[in-house]
């Protein structure tokens, strides 16, 4: 049996060329979507995010631009920016790009953007209400997952789901959807006590564990489908993921690819985001 493989460029692609006209009707209410990143320091693989971020929103006419500060700046500066883009009734969504260099307070920057404008779905008010089953804003890598499982009909309900790894920006709010969908929900990290007991029993195992080709395919229930949030670059340059992809392709029900899979669905829900963030404060206007 080899997977059927879940391609997150072409839904990607699918959903944006949606968001245009969503976009077009906003722009001609006299709210056009816009987001502003904040990039502080040069770090690289940073650099190249935040560029495709801001591409993306250009790619379907909203309004986007990035501010950059050296990685010296004080944490002052940074915070009077974020309060004037609070107050800038032209910006609907504020991302700043993590991580922060150590000098800074990461959660108090992440709590000064609006709770209305924080379309990462970091801020504190946010995660609440994800965990109460009626979010505002849903992190842009686990909602691009829920698209990938809608897109793939994936039943949720009543299915045992695994999720590896725990971090506030993928693992935590994963979990949370995934439990709101009706599944039954294990959270594991890359220390748990025998992990194959867990993942060979997941209907639904998404990794994000940070380790390359961490998930090995004696790991997979058989027909399970395989989420890969992981990008690691190997000694040899090449981009790999937290599953061992050929390995796993041939026990997977289905499965996701790195590069092409859960990536491009990660900066199209960042749109998805802005656009809603729009649309209520058009909804309020009208």
């Amino acid at each position: 049996m080899t997977a059927q493989i879940i391609d997150g460029k072409a839904l990607a692609e699918e959903l944006r060329q949606g968001f245009k006209a969503r976009v077009e009707a906003l722009t001609a209410k006299g709210h056009k979507p816009g987001l502003v990143v904040i990039l502080v320091g040069a770090d690289p693989a940073s650099e190249v995010y935040v560029r495709n971020k801001v591409n993306g929103c250009l790619a379907i006419g909203m309004h986007s631009e990035k501010v950059t500060y050296d990685a010296t700046v004080d944490q002052a500066t940074v915070l009077d920016k974020i309060a004037e883009l609070n107050a800038d009734p032209n910006i609907h969504g504020i991302l700043v790009q993590l991580p922060l260099p150590k000098h800074f307070d990461e959660e108090k920057v992440l709590e000064a953007i609006a709770a209305d404008k924080d379309v990462d779905g970091f801020h504190a008010e946010n995660v609440g209400a994800l965990a109460q089953g009626n979010p505002r804003f849903i992190p842009c890598t686990p909602y691009g997952v829920m698209k990938m499982f809608e897109k793939g009909n994936v039943d949720l309900t009543g299915k045992e789901a695994v999720v590896i790894g725990r971090s506030n920006i993928v693992g935590k709010p994963m979990a949370l959807l995934l439990i709101n969908a009706g599944a039954t929900v294990t959270v594991c990290n890359s220390r748990t006590q025998d992990l194959k007991f867990h993942t060979r029993r997941a209907d639904i195992l998404v990794a994000a564990v940070g380790k390359p080709k961490f998930v090995t395919g004696d790991m997979v229930k058989p027909g399970a489908v395989v989420i890969d949030v992981g990008i690691n670059r190997l000694p040899d340059g090449k981009l790999c993921g937290d599953v061992d992809y050929a390995d796993c392709l041939e026990v997977a029900g289905q499965i996701t690819p790195v590069p092409g899979g859960v990536g491009p669905m990660t900066i199209t829900m960042l749109l998805a985001n802005t656009i809603e963030a729009a649309e209520r404060k058009a909804a309020l206007a009208d």
